[in-house]
């Protein structure tokens, strides 16, 4: 039943939107493909292609892959870039558990593997960040850079402090009367984020609030998302132990939303590795990729090249 849901949300993905909300383009470059890899125990579902050095991208709560694709487009020529959604999010499996990032960086180093990727480069945002965190703590011979934007990391410098505000209760809502309090209003829940977390909630637009809305819906999916935050005090668990082993070795860029995490990121950063640089990108909040798409792209393959 849920692959017949997946194939029909596919195909309502290219219908035409209704009046009022402008079409936008999550299509990724000529000679990409979307395929299901099996990782650690679930499936998760994985965009390939260009050519050249690796890099994975990993997106967080409120989107799926798709939001990298302008990122995509500039990367193409110069990298091969693998885009999965991940653990429960998107086109992926929603398992009932394994939502610790430490273990879903083992989803993660399953694809690397599948698809015979050796060295790495790793750019994440919001929940991928954590992914992302834990990934080069396990493999920090195998990730040559990291890219980490606009969200904190559990354990990890001012959690503690970070954790105190009112505008992050969502890190302690689930659980199954909440899901039962979601179950099809989804699009309400997620307009919370796209709205508060945005510099302008405009710029968060309808054609993408309608796009991710439709993966959130699918059966499991907001079960999926709940465990990721869920598993925060088990994250700052896991991250302690790797920040008793050392710090990151990699080059390391945080990029913090002006009106958002700012220079907080670099703070974040600063604790767990030894070669980071900080930016912040101006007039934007958490979602860098929606709302000051250039200037993010600028930031990011500057710092790849």
């Amino acid at each position: 039943m849920r692959n017949l849901y997946v194939m029909l949300l596919l195909l309502a993905s290219l219908l035409p939107l209704p009046s009022g909300a402008a079409s936008k383009d999550f299509s990724f470059p000529a000679g990409f493909h979307g395929q299901k890899v099996t990782t650690n125990g679930t499936r998760l579902y994985v965009r390939v292609g260009g050519q050249g050095p690796a890099v994975v991208l990993l997106h967080g709560f409120g989107e799926t892959g798709d939001m990298w694709a302008p990122l995509v487009a500039r990367l193409a020529a110069t990298h091969t870039v693998i885009v999965p959604d991940l653990r429960g999010m998107g086109l992926s499996d929603h398992p009932p558990g394994g939502f610790d990032k430490k273990n879903e960086a083992q989803d993660i180093i399953g694809v690397l593997d599948a698809l015979k990727i050796d060295k790495v480069d790793v750019v994440a945002h919001d929940i991928g960040n954590m992914v992302a965190y834990a990934l080069a703590a396990q493999q920090p011979e195998r990730v040559t850079k990291l890219v980490l934007m606009d969200a904190p990391v559990p354990g990890v410098g001012p959690w503690d402090e970070i954790l105190k505000s009112p505008l992050l209760w969502h890190f302690r809502f689930g659980g199954p009367d909440m899901e039962r309090l979601v179950k099809g209003r989804e699009r309400i829940y997620l307009d919370r984020f796209w709205n508060e977390f945005s510099a302008d909630p405009k710029r968060f637009d309808e054609a993408s609030r309608r796009h991710y809305t439709r993966f959130y819906a699918l059966p499991g999916a907001m079960h999926s998302g709940f465990e990721q935050f869920h598993a925060f005090d088990q994250d700052a668990i896991d991250n302690k132990a790797y920040l008793a082993k050392g710090p990151l070795p990699m080059p390391v860029l945080a990029v913090g939303g002006e009106k958002s995490f700012g220079t907080t990121m670099e703070t974040v950063a600063r604790a767990a590795a030894s070669d980071v640089q900080g930016a912040v990108v101006p007039d934007a909040g958490h979602w860098l990729m929606e709302e000051q798409p250039q200037a993010t792209i600028a930031v990011i393959v500057k710092f790849l090249q």
